[in-house]
């Protein structure tokens, strides 16, 4: 009798830890620090930093008006006839160097890191009045927008953000979302910026505070890690095999103690 209470109490501490466990697990719990935040929270945009690759694009009502402007390859066809280039020419990219510009055609150096796509296409803009009879149509477009999820993830790897923003739940959803193992209070952003400061910011998925946090969106190059558990750091202590062995032997005193109440 008194080796099935003990069973017994056995049992029951493991489904309290597994109680309090399960507060540590969903996504952004308290709601109302969001909804009731009672400030505007504004538009992410990307800011051009060092090393990153740029498509630049100068259009004009005049196609042969903007073709110095462009960093076009051109094709055959081109070079037998001008008439058959197009607005948007097969582009070349630009490459900020560690100064933070870029080499323009006929413009020269252009300092851009720093800026929002919106402010680049306004400074190209204003630089080029003195050359054309009309303003531009400047597009600026990021060609190398990544960011990379490890960890305690699904499918950890790099990907590639088209629209050139994405928050730290989306990245987590191109990862295959974290495993089971994976510490939604702890995740670790590792993000460098122009300077080439690097820094480790703790983010805190449980709280909903995140989505007003400045660290909500991802820039280029950010790296998320999820920190696993200590179930999965003893796990990786002891193997697989052990913790089975430890998991059947728990069944089986489970077993024997059911059995002697009963048959008491």
């Amino acid at each position: 009798m008194r080796f099935a209470k003990i069973a017994f109490l056995a049992v029951a501490l493991t489904l309290t830890a597994g109680c309090t466990s399960y507060k540590q697990v969903p996504y952004l719990q308290n709601p109302e620090v969001v909804n009731n935040y009672g400030k505007e929270i504004p538009l992410y945009d990307a800011k051009i930093m060092p090393k990153d690759l740029l498509t630049i694009t100068v259009s004009t009502t005049d196609p042969k008006a903007s073709i110095p402007f462009n960093l076009s390859i051109q094709s055959p066809a081109s070079t037998i006839n001008i008439d058959y280039l197009t607005t948007q020419p097969t582009l070349q990219q630009y490459l900020v160097n560690n100064e933070g510009e870029i080499d323009f055609p006929v413009l020269g150096k252009l300092k851009i890191s720093g800026l929002t796509k919106n402010e680049c296409e306004s400074l190209i803009q204003e630089k080029l009045k003195p050359y054309l009879k009309e303003t531009p149509i400047i597009n600026v477009r990021m060609v190398n927008y990544k960011i990379s999820v490890l960890g305690e993830v699904n499918k950890p790897g790099t990907f590639t953000v088209n629209n050139e923003k994405v928050n730290v739940l989306e990245a987590l959803a191109m990862a295959g979302d974290m495993t089971v193992y994976g510490l939604r209070n702890n995740v670790k952003l590792v993000r460098e910026n122009a300077d080439g400061q690097r820094e480790i910011i703790e983010l805190n998925l449980n709280d909903a505070s995140l989505l007003t946090s400045p660290y909500f969106y991802l820039q280029q190059n950010d790296i998320l890690y999820v920190s696993p558990n200590k179930t999965a750091a003893r796990n990786s202590d002891i193997g697989n095999s052990t913790t089975l062995w430890f998991s059947a032997t728990s069944i089986l005193v489970s077993i024997a103690s059911l059995l002697v109440t009963i048959l008491r």
